[in-house]
């Protein structure tokens, strides 16, 4: 694993000058966050050595370099899961080659069913822990350039970066809710009694993806910030029947919230 991240990362470090400071994963009908990227340099997930390539709609598979509030970032325009076949070190690789290109920090989004029966379909929720029901990417020989064997995972989710996100959303008159997410492998949306179970077990929102990714980046020692928007709803009496094309469209018209509260902040780390 470790001399894949590193061929990968030196192939990419042939064809980009800057080094990232920030990385950013963007979630399911997401993707739109990079039109406001400037001096972008484009890489092709299939172009570059030992990547995964996006399987599902609404992930272009696109790896962009620029800059976003006045910082050098690094955007996955599409993520990997576990659903598709990949392994769960595959699905978390990408991570492993943004600390290794320099990024300080991970910035992740993705779209959720809400089990809180206070959310509303369009609300973006700050992620401040997890449960963990997809198998845990550390799983194996460890590497120590990766980081310990046992890492802790008492802050998931970097504290000073949820109080500035909650700044940020209310100068920006955003409403912000916070709450725990619930990943589970999917690729099936879930049972009624599938989202009663995860609100008793203490979720506010559930989704297919996000803490692998987590899990990685803490064992690395990057700080994380994550965000879900909330794209349909567990809750009794309100839960229809929902498709892909449908999280895909609510998370296209709740993306510009988002956007501008992922923008001020990393102007303002």
């Amino acid at each position: 694993m470790l001399g894949k991240v590193k061929e990968t990362v030196t192939y990419i470090k042939s064809r980009v000058n800057s080094i990232p400071e920030v990385g950013i994963i963007l979630g399911t009908g997401l993707g739109g966050l990079v039109r406001d990227i400037k001096g972008q340099l484009v890489l092709n997930y299939a172009d570059i050595p030992n990547f995964p390539v996006s399987t599902v709609e609404g992930h272009k598979g696109h790896l962009i370099f620029g800059t976003l509030g006045g910082k050098c970032v690094v955007a996955m325009q599409g993520r990997f899961h576990f659903y598709e076949g990949y392994s769960i070190k595959e699905v978390t690789f990408p991570v492993r080659v943004m600390k290794f290109l320099g990024v300080k920090h991970l910035f992740v989004s993705n779209a959720s069913g809400g089990v809180n029966p206070y959310f509303e379909i369009g609300d973006l929720m700050i992620i401040n822990d997890h449960i963990n029901l997809i198998p845990n990417p550390l799983i194996g020989p460890n590497d120590n350039e990766f980081g310990p064997r046992f890492p802790d995972m008492s802050q998931p989710y970097d504290h000073r970066l949820i109080a500035l996100a909650q700044e940020v959303a209310a100068k920006q008159g955003v409403k912000m809710q916070i709450g725990c997410y619930v990943g589970t492998t999917g690729p099936t949306f879930e049972t009624p009694k599938e989202y009663q179970f995860f609100r008793i077990i203490g979720g506010d929102a559930v989704g297919m993806s996000t803490v692998p990714e987590v899990i990685v980046a803490r064992q690395m020692g990057l700080p994380v910030f994550a965000i879900s928007i909330i794209t349909d709803l567990g809750v009794p009496g309100k839960i229809v029947e929902i498709t892909h094309e449908e999280v895909q469209r609510i998370g296209q018209q709740a993306e510009q919230k988002m956007t501008r509260i992922m923008e001020e902040m990393l102007q303002r780390l």
